[in-house]
């Protein structure tokens, strides 16, 4: 299964790539016009937006390759069981953070559709195109946590430990298991 996972983030991660490659060029062609006198405009406010969705899309591409910061002063005195058991461990726990980041993200989303806001901006962009794609992406990496961490659970509840570490230990020691 994760594996699985793994392919669809990337394919996330490939159109979220592609977005601010896009977002890249649009930068760029402002830059360049500016040279002649003129501007796009806006390239600051959608360049932010841009950064802001690729952050919540990404944050699961990066879980699943196993990308994230970790500090692993305790961990790494264990043995395998007991770096599985402080992975399921923290897996547990920034699944319940990223869950409660969705659950609170829904309030703004909703605020800004009940009320039409729009950006205090030149643009004058209507939030809610910037703020549910926003929203959806830290959905998507509740769910695609809450998955992880139920595969994970599963693997240290069956004693394959090894295997646990490699779908959720830190990026050092899977490049060793494999």
């Amino acid at each position: 299964m994760i594996q699985t996972l793994r392919a669809l983030n990337r394919k996330v991660a490939l159109l979220v790539g592609f977005g601010l490659l896009a977002c890249a060029a649009f930068v760029l062609t402002d830059i360049i016009m500016r040279r002649f006198g003129t501007s796009l405009g806006g390239t600051e406010e959608i360049a932010g937006y841009a950064m802001a969705l690729a952050t919540s899309w990404g944050m699961s591409y990066t879980l699943l390759e196993l990308g994230h910061v970790r500090i692993d002063l305790v961990r790494t005195r264990f043995k395998t069981f007991g770096r599985a058991l402080f992975d399921v461990f923290s897996m547990i726990v920034m699944t319940g953070v990223i869950i409660t980041i969705a659950i609170k993200a829904w309030p703004v989303v909703a605020h800004s559709l009940t009320n039409g806001s729009r950006a205090n901006t030149p643009l004058e962009t209507p939030l809610v195109w910037v703020q549910f794609p926003w929203f959806a992406g830290w959905v998507w990496f509740a769910i695609m946590s809450t998955l992880t961490t139920l595969c994970a659970l599963g693997l240290l509840l069956k004693r394959r430990h090894t295997e646990t570490e490699s779908i959720i230990g830190a990026f050092a020691e899977q490049d060793t298991l494999q």
